[in-house]
């Protein structure tokens, strides 16, 4: 089967900017208190193994690790792979994209895409959702970090190279909309204002699996 145009165009322009990503994300992460607070929420209630999809360079999936949970991660760039096993030697990781998971159906007990949704196409993401809710277990937690907004832009140059990726804002309704279209119930959402370095605001959501 040929890969969508728009999966290759994830993976290499990520490939291209892993190196610079690994350093310049994981200094903003740090300085973003709101959203570590989702993810230590997320941590209090969630259960078994979980999957950081879309983990890029491993900053979230270690921080999910630090925090005591059994976490691995899964992504579309090699590039972005190498930076996590470099700086998570301790963690798994694997190549996958989330639009056709290599999981089992039911075998997850959390699922965490953080900011990893926002380079689909929106006709995309009702099939990525069904994913979600299809490989994990029931009572499963599933916890979303995106841009609220509702356009799509394209980034020719980004982390100090250049690159070909669009980037869609959603509004958070659209988001929670979609997600109990897939079967999830809403546990929280959170609407934070932009930080010094952000051109927009940011949503979270996080949900259940009945």
């Amino acid at each position: 089967m040929t890969e969508p145009a728009y999966l290759a165009e994830i993976r290499n322009s990520y490939d291209i900017a892993a190196a610079n990503y690994a350093t310049l994300v994981g200094e903003v992460f740090e300085r973003l208190p709101f959203d570590r607070a989702m993810l230590a929420a997320f941590s209090e209630r969630v259960h078994g193994k979980i999957a950081d999809i879309g983990c890029g360079t491993g900053i979230v999936t270690g921080h999910l690790a630090g925090l005591g949970l059994d976490v691995f991660g899964i992504d579309l760039s090699p590039g972005m792979l190498e930076q996590a096993r470099r700086s998570h030697p301790g963690l798994r990781f694997e190549t996958g994209s989330m639009t056709a998971l290599d999981v089992p159906d039911g075998s997850l007990g959390g699922v965490v895409a953080w900011y990893s949704i926002i380079h689909l196409p929106p006709e995309q993401l009702p099939g990525v959702f069904a994913e979600f809710f299809r490989v994990l277990e029931p009572g499963g937690q599933l916890l979303l970090a995106f841009k609220v907004g509702d356009e799509r832009r394209h980034l020719s140059h980004g982390y100090g190279h250049d690159i070909s990726l669009d980037v869609y804002w959603m509004p958070l309704e659209r988001v929670a909309s979609l997600a109990e279209e897939a079967g999830f119930v809403e546990v929280a959402r959170l609407h934070r204002a932009a930080d010094t370095n952000e051109k927009q605001p940011q949503g979270f959501y996080m949900a259940r699996k009945p």
